[in-house]
């Protein structure tokens, strides 16, 4: 097979990846440990900065200080405090107080959130910033935030008291099932070491009663500017200017005489594998968990680099493994994976999730651990791995056409990791020419080796997770020691594969031609309408070297069908993708895929039926082919796809019966919606109803009309080469909900977590009928409001929330309201116009926001569900007090 496909051979580029020369590979040579391509440094006291020039986004700056101080430092009556520390934060500092940094980054469109400008974990507290730059003192300051995040974190007692409360909800936050079964898996994982009681959210007893004074002990006994590094990744006119402003906000801040040092604390390791059967009612499922310990690889070699492909490989091969068995008649379980994870400092582990049927877990784990020994006696066959390589030469290929558009986020979160984890940096351009060179010398058999380092005598740990009890510890043993058994007795047979066709489609379509043309020059796009009446508009963008975006949407979907239809149609899609829509069932084409970066999905909705996708410019041809395919491909039930459809769907709608927040959420939809089978969700009763046939029959309706389609690509095309292809193949009223969102979520936030402290975050979403092709009536839908909190001050918030919309009602927001609002989504929009992504859907629309409208909208909410309002919005309080601890 192969490393590359020829369909590509019709493009032409600058920076070919198939023209860069292979290196003579010297396995001996060691890596540099200077970060490449990055202006990498030390401050005289000890901060080590990296400073990058980067245009995208433009005029923007993705700035971090990352510290090396986690909650593995925190001493027993200090579990938390980091995590504590980072969002005091927030809150004062020396120079900025009362949440003003807070308020500075709002008002030049740099949003704060939840997990979005901080991250405390076991090893390290990483503090972010994304902000724009075309005002020459916007990122003086930015940098100056994180100064005073360095060394000058307030950290008062009624800072303190008015931060608790919001620390406390995000610890509740954590404690559903989900939670539970984590923090359960981690303490089994790490046994042994202080890392098994640092989970970085800490006691509920410390967040409760820790002093300001604990809190001043442990910043002031770890936060030292030799375990930090300042990143500045940005649209700069030069990096001496950047590393300038370091300086001057950095360079005068000093450190104690004699730091204290950051130890290693080791995980111990442990021949006899660790089992745990966790029982958790309120699981979204069944579902096994398999990992494997091992030191994190240290890459000083080019050698080490070529052992850190071969696990790359053995683990994209093993996934198709798993994925192909999912697709079997009776699978053990619905879906399986294999990750690598880096789960503390030097260490990681390979870890092996699959989800299954409900008292199917011990058939999982048996087929899981059949699957490493399999591979352990018989290996991969050369045409798996021949797909393998071409799977991973093309996602190099892409990252290296793509290695000057790299969005500075990405780039701030690699020198992070250099500086944390030591990971080395070494440059795309050299990173190429190594895997274009030492991958196709990678063998099947050294692959394969690798699942020596996973037996269950290698720090591995097995955790099943029920609803309910079906099985016991000792049942998990004899499936570890049967397997074993079968395995030296070598009674394991040899991967037998399916058979891959070599086309997509089998014959070529006919040649249509174009009825009329249409050029948008105020956007620079070309309307085409086809011979067979489907209508596309192409635009070419520079944006990504590597990505055409396409989507096709036609008006008419599921609200038009009574319920005697609804229930079969509605599993149309879900049932046609695992029999396969473009003709193929999804695991052969999986592999006539290999290596073509296509990527292409379809969906029917309440409004539309709509397929979209991406690919490379080098694959726009097998992209079309597959829209072909779908338009000319009918799907008949299969009774083993259908089997395993409607098992799934069961254990979803059984799992959502178990989640203690469905009976508030039902009850919320039917006073919204009544008793409506197009709202309400599914049910068992529900389930039942459903005609496999009937549902294909919907569904081969749904993309058969070509005339009905409206098709938009945007990307980096070449009308000479899409023209013929699409031939070939394919033959104002705008909304101000959005703003409405945004500007509550933000005064919702301001009052009940900056005010008073009593909620980690708030929430406000819309469903509004905008998919709808013509509005000519009121508008209707919903905006909600969602928020945790203590129950004992809930009804109390609620309150203030609801006083805070009634003042909106009256007042209207203010112009300062308006302009931060406004200044958060030109920062969005900027940014949107710099991807395909936006230009796709808003290739034509131009919006426009009036402070007057805003107010019109807010006069529109009443609070009550017999409301008739354009703007109809019910207002539902869920009070829950359950398992929190």
């Amino acid at each position: 097979m192969p490393l590359l496909s020829a369909d590509s051979s019709k493009i032409t580029r600058k920076q070919s990846f198939r023209s860069l020369e292979m290196v003579k590979v010297d396995m001996d040579k060691e890596i540099d440990l200077q970060p490449f391509g990055v202006d990498y440094g030390r401050l005289e006291n000890g901060l080590v900065y990296y400073v990058k020039c980067n245009p995208k986004p433009k005029k923007r700056a993705a700035l971090a200080l990352a510290v090396k101080v986690g909650s593995i430092l925190e001493g027993e009556d200090e579990r938390g405090v980091a995590h504590i520390v980072e969002h005091l934060a927030f809150s004062a500092t020396k120079k900025y107080t009362n949440h003003n940094i807070v308020k500075f980054l709002e008002s030049i469109g740099a949003e704060f959130g939840p997990c979005q400008n901080a991250v405390t974990s076991f090893d390290e507290t990483i503090y972010k910033l994304l902000v724009p730059i075309d005002k020459p003192e916007l990122l003086s300051e930015a940098i100056q935030v994180l100064a005073e995040f360095s060394s000058e974190i307030r950290l008062s007692k009624d800072d303190l008291e008015k931060e608790r409360g919001a620390v406390m909800e995000e610890y509740r936050d954590n404690r559903n099932a989900s939670g539970r079964i984590l923090d359960a898996y981690w303490t089994l994982m790490m046994k042994g070491s202080k890392y098994a009681d640092r989970l970085p959210i800490g006691l509920e007893n410390v967040i409760k009663t820790v002093s300001s004074q604990t809190l001043k002990q442990f910043y002031q006994k770890w936060y030292h500017l030799c375990n930090m590094a300042v990143i500045a990744v940005g649209d700069f006119s030069d990096t001496k200017s950047v590393i300038e402003l370091i300086r001057t906000h950095f360079g005068h801040k000093y450190s104690a005489l004699d730091p204290l040092p950051i130890s290693h604390l080791p995980v111990p390791s442990h021949v006899e594998p660790r089992f745990s059967y966790f029982v958790e009612p309120e699981a979204s499922g069944s579902a096994v968990m398999i990992s494997y310990k091992m030191q994190v690889d240290e890459v000083k070699t080019v050698k080490d680099y070529r052992e850190m492909l071969v696990k790359s490989m053995f683990r994209t091969a093993l996934n198709r493994r798993f994925f192909k068995v999912s697709r079997r008649k009776d699978p053990p379980y619905f879906s399986c994976s294999i990750s690598a994870y880096v789960l503390v400092r030097q260490l990681k582990a390979y870890i092996m999730t699959s989800s299954c049927k409900e008292k199917g877990t011990l058939e999982a784990l048996e087929s899981m651990l059949i699957e490493v020994a399999r591979v352990r006696l018989h290996g991969f066959t050369e045409r798996e791995i021949s797909v393998v390589r071409a799977l991973l030469m093309s996602r190099i290929e892409s990252a290296y056409l793509e290695r000057d558009q790299m969005e500075s986020s990405s780039l701030r979160y690699e020198y992070s990791q250099h500086f944390t984890d030591n990971k080395p940096i070494i440059g795309i351009e050299y990173e190429a020419q190594l895997q274009k060179s030492i991958l196709p010398d990678i063998l099947a058999s050294e692959v394969s080796k690798f699942a020596e380092k996973l037996w269950t005598s290698c720090s591995c740990v097995i955790q099943i997770v029920e609803p309910q009890a079906s099985a016991t510890l000792d049942d998990l043993k004899n499936i570890v020691r049967k397997i074993d058994k079968l395995e030296k007795e070598r009674s394991i047979s040899p991967w037998d594969d399916d058979h891959i066709p070599e086309e997509i489609a089998t014959s070529k379509p006919h040649t249509g031609n174009i009825v009329q043309q249409h050029e948008h020059v105020n956007i620079g796009a070309t309307e085409l309408v086809l011979s067979n009446g489907m209508r596309v508009c192409y635009k070419c963008t520079d944006f990504f070297n590597d990505q055409v975006l396409f989507t096709g949407f036609s008006y008419g979907g599921l609200s038009e069908l009574p319920e005697s239809k609804y229930f079969s149609s509605s599993m149309g899609s879900t049932i046609a993708e695992e029999i396969g829509v473009f003709g193929h069932r999804p695991s052969v084409l999986m592999d006539m895929l290999a290596g073509k970066r296509v990527d292409i999905d379809i969906e029917v909705r309440a409004y539309r039926r709509t397929f979209y996708g991406d690919c490379s410019p080098f694959y726009l041809e097998t992209a079309l082919k597959l829209v072909y395919q779908l338009f000319t491909s009918n799907v008949t039930p299969d009774d083993e796809v259908i089997k395993r459809v409607m098992q799934v769907k069961e254990e979803a709608i059984l799992a959502r019966e178990r989640d203690p927040y469905t009976s508030f959420s039902n009850q919320a939809m039917e006073i919204n919606y009544g008793n409506s089978y197009f709202f309400r969700p599914f049910k068992i009763s529900d389930l039942q109803k459903v005609n496999p046939l009937k549902a294909c029959e919907y569904f081969n309706t749904c993309f058969k009309d070509p005339s009905a389609f409206t098709v938009i690509i945007v990307g980096n095309i070449d009308p000479t080469v899409a023209l013929p292809l699409i031939l070939q193949y394919l033959e104002e009223e705008i909304h101000y909900t959005w703003f409405l969102s945004k500007l509550l979520e933000t005064k919702l936030l301001q009052l009940l977590r900056f005010k008073h402290g009593q909620i980690y975050s708030a929430s406000v979403s819309e469903f509004i009928d905008g998919d709808l092709p013509c509005l000519d009536s009121d508008i209707l839908g919903d905006i909600r409001i969602d928020f945790s909190c203590d129950p004992k001050i809930s009804l109390k918030l609620v309150d203030l929330a609801l006083n805070e919309i009634f003042r909106l009602q009256e007042e209207g927001p203010s112009d300062q309201d308006v302009t931060t609002i406004l200044e958060i989504e030109q920062r969005v929009h900027e940014n949107g116009l710099q991807v395909n992504f936006l230009v796709l859907y808003a290739i034509n629309i131009v919006l426009v926001l009036l402070a007057t409208k805003i107010r019109k909208i807010l006069n529109n909410l009443h609070l009550s569900s017999s409301s008739q309002s354009p703007l109809d919005i019910s207002i539902w309080i869920n009070i829950q007090d359950g398992r929190t601890e």
